[in-house]
């Protein structure tokens, strides 16, 4: 193993190596329109034993254990991210899609497998569990010069951040049956309703626990609130998967009540886990590559067999599940089409690969090597696309006008203040003002206006106009007066008029 083959130098000098390549990997992906995941698995493949024979790994167990802790800060930093008024409008139909819709995807391949390869039916339906759920990640990195219309990118965002512990569960259901010849498949249905209602109701009372703690405890220094965030995430996943609950679904719910509440050092937490996510991803793909041998992942059976699955998982089995899903929940036929074609697979299906591997299953080497294929096929054919799907079934919103500058407050770990960023757009109540004019409460200032990516200085006499990023610096009781005030809203009748004078 690669910690056995070379000494503390080396590892360190290789894994700086690796992660240089990740990086420059992911800025070749944005100008390609190709999945960072992609070029991560690339990259380790390249490292690996087939590829330059720089590093030997082949160790399912450690690869395992790197991917669902890497899973655990992914789907805590998309859950962070996501808003609860958005998700919660698109809450049936994604949580449908994650449900009937990975069930649907997981039967037909998993019957298709067993047809298509030396497989029993048991051994085809896990392999349909595995490749079950979508990847987020792979998605809006597809997205990123384009944004899809809100409503499209919740339903994606929210299915992808519950369907996982569906696929989590299948997976390790069928492994149970093949193993053990006691066990049925009636026994299941108790501990899905189990696993899912202990990661709902854990998730938001930890949730809850999490930001009261991150708001209320006083650390000595601003940095170590981010690695608290972390700690309860990691926190989070192990109580509840050790009670039996699903401990992805609990982490994901949880991150949505701590991202939706008021949170001190927010942009800090947010930006930490961020970049932590970044890291997660770019290791655990690198080492995913590591762990795959070209020469067998490429071999004839594993093409043709691969390529007619992921087809089929394109083409049939994912398209069927999405309009099943989605019946008489007010989606048109072209949203349908794009919720299909962005069911990119990634992250967790070669992460649960590794499961019959650790197991001892027979044949799952097999396994691991056709999801491995078809997480390729998916990602490089569907990730490449979703934009000019997107564009073509006009279903592409505004682009986001995310700013690309930062206001950090240093050392007020005993300061109850903090900066709020506020955008207006035309039809926020403060837009046409000027700063003068503005209700703000006791002991909150304007210290910056960011228009055009050009800093405003602002006094008395600016006037705001709709795009603007205020920066304003605000006591911690007054924040929320301070938020009721820039969320005023004007009704159409006075934009028509603002935008006439």
């Amino acid at each position: 193993m690669f910690f056995e083959t070379f000494g503390t130098d080396t590892f360190l000098m290789l894994t700086a190596l690796l992660l240089f390549s990740g990086i420059f990997a992911s800025k070749f992906s944005t100008k390609w329109g190709l999945p960072s995941l992609i070029l991560f698995i690339i990259v380790g493949m390249l490292a690996g034993s087939d590829g330059l024979g720089i590093i030997f790994f082949d160790n399912a167990k450690v690869a395992q254990i790197i991917g669902v802790f890497a899973l655990v800060i992914i789907l805590f930093e998309g859950g962070l991210h996501a808003k609860w008024a958005t998700i919660r409008s698109v809450a049936i139909p994604s949580l449908s899609l994650a449900t009937v819709g990975v069930l649907i995807t997981s039967t037909i391949i998993g019957y298709s497998a067993f047809l298509l390869f030396d497989l029993t039916l048991l051994e085809g339906m896990l392999l349909g569990a595995i490749v079950g759920s979508t990847d987020a990640a792979a998605v809006f990195a597809a997205l990123k010069e384009r944004n899809i219309k809100a409503k499209m990118g919740a339903t994606l965002e929210a299915e992808s951040g519950t369907n996982d512990p569906m696929a989590v569960f299948l997976t390790i259901s069928l492994i149970e049956l093949i193993s053990r010849q006691d066990s049925s498949i009636w026994m299941l249905v108790p501990t899905f309703f189990l696993q899912m209602g202990l990661g709902l109701i854990l998730g938001v009372l930890f949730g809850r626990l999490a930001s009261f703690s991150i708001n209320r405890i006083r650390l000595e220094s601003s940095a170590l609130y981010p690695i608290l965030s972390v700690a309860f995430a990691l926190l989070i996943y192990g109580i509840t998967a050790l009670i039996g609950g699903s401990g992805l679904l609990a982490v994901y719910i949880a991150a949505l009540v701590i991202g939706n509440r008021e949170l001190t050092y927010r942009y800090s937490i947010f930006q930490f886990n961020e970049g932590f996510a970044w890291m997660a991803q770019i290791i655990m793909f690198i080492i995913l590559g590591l762990l795959v041998f070209p020469a067998q992942l490429f071999s004839l059976q594993v093409i043709l067999g691969g390529l007619i699955l992921s087809v089929l998982l394109m083409l049939v089995a994912r398209p069927i599940a999405v309009f099943l899903s989605l019946i008489k929940l007010n989606y048109s036929v072209k949203e349908k089409v794009l919720i299909s074609w962005a069911g990119l697979r990634g992250a967790v299906p070669i992460v649960l690969a590794t499961f019959p591997i650790v197991e001892g299953l027979e044949n799952s080497q097999t396994l691991f090597n056709i999801v491995f294929f078809i997480v390729l096929t998916s990602a490089l054919i569907q990730g490449s696309t979703i934009s000019w799907a997107a564009k073509k079934l006009k279903l592409v919103g505004p682009k986001k006008d995310v700013p690309h500058h930062s206001i950090e407050l240093i050392s007020m770990g005993k300061v109850a203040a903090e900066m709020v960023q506020f955008q207006t757009n035309k039809e926020s109540a403060v837009v046409g003002k000027k700063l003068k004019e503005l209700s703000l409460p006791n002991r909150s200032n304007v210290n910056a206006i960011i228009r055009d990516n050009h800093v405003i200085t602002p006094y008395g006499e600016t006037t705001i106009h709709p795009g603007d990023f205020l920066y304003i610096l605000v006591e911690s009781k007054y924040k929320d007066q301070l938020t009721k005030e820039l969320e005023q809203k004007v009704s159409s009748k006075e934009i028509d008029k603002h935008l006439k004078d």
